[in-house]
């Protein structure tokens, strides 16, 4: 057998390695066949779990702020629970959460079960807060689900519970309307399971108690009115869910309650709740010294229980979310995608003093926020403003993810949470729209020579990348290169910032076109450095050329070796397969070779002698 291997030293790709894990692969199925009788149901289910690997865990930091407690109970959930244990085996129960849940079965090469999957599809969320009702089915990549359904109203149940300790009549009239059209989706959508929450309105309200056997005796809908700390529990998760990394501080607004939760090494630590919101502030001047001191003195108190100068604040809730808005907004920033954009100190106190000065109603139609969020802003933003400076975090960030998501991640067993978010939203888009899913596992370790180099979180983008590189081919030719890139920048993609979505969107576009990319995005590119740009551009010519040698999964026809201090881009072709690399192929290795600034060598790979 030949070697493959670069210059003097250097480590080829391992591609015998990745030819055992075939073989075994092979093996298992075939004993699965054997000992099932290989119904057709199973054989789908396989086809479409073979062509996913597991992704890389996602790097976590160790936080040393970080002191777990013990968490109360969550109340059980109705309806059937998704599996919390990994490979057939439960995990301890430690809340009603995970009590009496099914344990796992038929355990799959990639880390989790069949049972698994099918049981984190169409998990569907009620979330009664103080401001809005919504309902949310979660579906498609189990680690970095899609929004099958997405419906909220503004009913204000909270809005009057101040003056009354009650909720508000007109709040509790929408609020049942929309609870009693929630229910007949959610029983159309035949869904895996219903979690049915209230919060801060409703554990406070006189009336609450009366309210939820109401809504259970009109829809059937079981709710469950969770404790403030418990609630702050769950919008962790969910920060965890999108961002594995996170480590610091979450913090949650609602209408009547903001929530307070360390994060850091993938769990939960001290939590605190408090009645700091705008629903309760409304009829105060937000300007006033009087409101102020009042924020001021319980902020006061939340540091002693959460501590302080944490690395990251992470903002959940609608308020946060509508404020980001406008400063993207007052910065004419180039890409309005709210999920990990990054405020500062500085920022918050501009956006304020600019939305003071501002007319409501053309706020309103340049951003799309509702009347009724509009209204809180104001309140809002002097309770960050001053959040901010109590707690003195190194850096803040919005967080798309909270209390909904926290429920799906409640589901998952360990090995999954440890799964890389972006790679599993990226091999669920190609095995659900590529021509030829796995292909991308494929390309990225054909053009793995080329970023050896480069950091591990660049790496993690070079095979997102891959995994990428023809969801979009349904898209007219004329129009690929601009779909490529609203699919890495508007997706509702994990795990990864700003200047990541638009390195993978710039390397995409370059995937299908050549000329004058550039000059279609010159706000967005601000975002990225010179060398970003240059990084992007290679591998989207990588990919544009890697793509054309092969349309078979197996041995790949050709290999790259690459010599960046002799200037030398090689490509070595099976003798019996060269006839792949024609004249366009000729012409994208040369562009790729000139944006690499060397020189391309191409040469035939020496026939291996037959057994005798």
């Amino acid at each position: 057998m030949r070697r493959r291997h670069g210059a003097r030293g250097e480590r080829g790709i391992p591609w015998q390695t990745g030819r055992v894990r075939r073989i075994l692969g092979r093996a298992a199925r075939l004993l699965a066949k054997v000992l099932t009788g290989w119904p057709e149901k199973r054989r789908h289910c396989f086809r479409g779990l073979r062509a996913l690997e597991r992704g890389q865990r996602f790097p976590c930091g160790k936080a040393p702020f970080l002191k777990p407690v013990d968490g109360g109970p969550l109340p059980s959930l109705e309806g059937r629970g998704a599996p919390g244990g990994k490979r057939g085996h439960r995990l301890e129960d430690t809340n009603e959460f995970s009590a009496g849940l099914e344990p796992l079965a038929r355990a799959e090469p990639n880390g989790r079960t069949l049972d698994e999957v099918e049981s984190l599809r169409r998990v569907g969320v009620i979330d009664i807060g103080s401001n809005s009702v919504r309902f949310v089915v979660f579906d498609g990549a189990a680690r970095s689900p899609a929004y099958f359904y997405n419906e909220k109203v503004l009913c204000g149940l909270g809005r009057s519970l101040a003056e009354t300790g009650r909720l508000d009549p007109d709040g509790r009239r929408r609020a049942r309307a929309a609870l009693q059209r929630f229910a007949i989706l959610a029983k159309d959508m035949e869904l895996t399971t219903l979690t049915v929450l209230g919060t801060a309105a409703l554990r406070e309200a006189a009336d609450g108690p009366d309210f939820k056997e109401e809504i259970a005796a009109e829809t059937g809908l079981e709710m469950k009115i969770i404790s403030g700390e418990e609630e702050a529990r769950l919008s962790a998760q969910g920060v965890l869910l999108g961002w594995p990394g996170a480590e610091g501080l979450v913090c949650d607004i609602g209408g009547a309650s903001m929530e307070l939760a360390e994060v850091g090494n993938n769990t939960v630590g001290r939590r605190a709740s408090s009645g700091l919101a705008p629903f309760r502030l409304l009829a105060a001047d937000p300007e006033s010294s009087v409101l102020k001191r009042l924020i001021k003195d319980e902020l006061e108190r939340l540091t002693s229980l959460v501590g302080q100068d944490p690395p990251a604040l992470y903002l959940v809730g609608g308020s946060w979310r509508a404020f980001a808005r406008l400063d993207m907004e007052r910065r004419s920033y180039p890409l309005t995608v709210l999920h990990e954009y990054e405020l500062s100190a500085g920022a918050i106190e501009k956006t304020t003093r600019w939305m003071s000065s501002q007319d409501p109603k053309r706020l309103r139609e340049i951003t799309g926020i509702a009347p009724e969020r509009m209204v809180l802003l104001p309140i809002a933003a002097q309770i960050l403003r001053a959040l901010v400076q109590a707690f003195r975090p190194r850096r803040i960030f919005i967080s798309a993810y909270g209390l909904r998501e926290g429920v799906l991640f409640e589901h998952m067993s360990e090995a999954l949470r440890q799964a890389d978010p972006l790679i599993e939203a990226c091999r669920y888009l190609e095995q659900a729209q590529a021509r030829l899913p796995g292909f991308g596992i494929r390309l990225f370790r054909f053009l793995l020579p080329l970023f050896r180099h480069v950091s591990p979180e660049r790496l993690r983008l070079v095979k997102a990348a891959c995994l990428l590189h023809d969801v979009n081919w349904r898209t007219h030719p004329d129009y690929r290169a601009e779909a490529c890139f609203d699919t890495a920048t508007r997706a509702n993609l994990a795990g990864i910032d700003h200047r990541g979505r638009v390195f993978l969107g710039l390397a995409l576009m370059n995937r299908y076109k050549t000329q004058g990319v550039k000059t279609l995005l010159p706000p967005v590119l601000k975002l990225l450095s010179e060398d970003d740009i240059r990084q992007a551009i290679t591998l989207g010519r990588a990919m544009r050329f890697g793509a054309m040698l092969s349309i078979k999964n197996g041995d790949p026809p050709a290999e790259l070796r690459y010599f960046p201090r002799k200037k030398i881009l090689e490509l070595i072709l099976d003798a019996d397969r060269a006839a792949l690399f024609g004249e366009v192929a000729e012409l994208r290795l040369n562009t790729l070779a000139k944006t690499l600034g060397v020189v391309p060598v191409v040469r035939l790979a020496a026939r291996q002698k037959s057994a005798a």
